[in-house]
């Protein structure tokens, strides 16, 4: 994933926060706190999701999904 990117996501999760009335990194902390949760799932439709998003690690990052998520959405219109 490009830099540009990135810094268009954390953009967005730093106006969550805003709105939240928290910090970035307590809203990354959520979303990686559900994210470590769905990756339990024995659900095989959920874990072929989970599968199906690119990452550099073992596990997803909040980019990785966000970027997913988005690029997905984007396709279908």
């Amino acid at each position: 994933m490009n830099q540009n990117k990135k810094d268009k996501i954390s953009e967005h999760l730093r106006t969550i926060a805003v709105k939240e009335g928290i910090s970035e990194r307590e809203v990354r902390n959520e979303i990686a706190y559900a994210v470590s949760l769905a990756l339990k799932s024995s659900d095989p439709q959920i874990q072929n999701f989970w599968k199906k998003i690119p990452c550099e690690g073992e596990s997803p990052t909040v980019e990785e999904i966000i970027d997913y998520i988005v690029t997905g959405l984007s396709t279908q219109n």
